[in-house]
């Protein structure tokens, strides 16, 4: 986890910038102290992004199921995952 004080990205916005796009990770801003915000470049919003949906979609496969409804093939799922993976990989940095 990174935490900066809230001045820093008024001070050196570059330097969080680049921080957060090195890192891959979220940097934390506090404020007097206490937790403020949370900054991250598009890339990582964007895979972090998928993955809500993708525990969102999984989540309501699961519900369906237990309620008795038909889901998804094994080939579907396979395809779906492949794809998922394909969309998260393509977007890490090498």
């Amino acid at each position: 986890m990174i935490i900066k004080p809230s001045a820093a990205i008024r001070k050196n916005y570059n330097e969080i910038s680049d921080l957060c796009k090195r890192s891959g990770e979220p940097v934390y801003l506090t404020k007097n102290g206490e937790g403020d915000l949370v900054v991250m470049d598009i890339e990582t919003f964007a895979r972090r992004e998928s993955m809500l949906q993708l525990r969102e979609n999984l989540i309501a496969a699961e519900e369906s199921r237990a309620n008795g409804k038909s889901g998804y093939s094994i080939d579907e799922v396979s395809n779906m995952m492949k794809d998922v993976v394909k969309e998260v990989l393509g977007g890490k940095r090498k």
